[in-house]
């Protein structure tokens, strides 16, 4: 069975950090884009950073990158996303994502909720 559990989610100062937590199981991470997703209140849900589970190179949106850094930890087949100097506009409830690089599928995991005060 395929699961996607995020975690990590809170409060948090602007300025300040969070790490989310995505815990996949139940597919080869080698063969899938591993992402992190976001919806604001009231906006569509955009890609804020993705991680290719071969090789581990990633990509952010331009409104994280040099703020958000996506990892990989394989062995424990977790993917991280850590969130520095946190905005307001950063608040959304985050998701995580895998998408198959061959084929039409992807799963997603459950939203966490990250709000960053002013």
């Amino acid at each position: 069975e395929v699961q996607l559990q995020a975690s990590g989610g809170g409060l948090a100062q602007a300025g300040g950090s969070l790490r989310l937590s995505c815990a996949a199981s139940g597919f080869p991470l080698n063969e899938y884009i591993i992402g992190w997703f976001r919806q604001a209140p009231g906006k569509e849900r955009e890609g804020v950073s993705v991680v290719d589970g071969f090789d581990g190179r990633a990509l952010y949106a331009d409104s994280v990158s040099g703020r958000f850094t996506i990892s990989i930890d394989y062995d424990k087949k977790m993917v991280y996303l850590q969130m520095d100097s946190l905005k307001p506009e950063d608040t959304a409830v985050y998701y995580c994502n895998a998408q198959n690089k061959w084929r039409s599928v992807d799963y997603w995991g459950q939203g966490t909720l990250v709000t960053v005060s002013s």
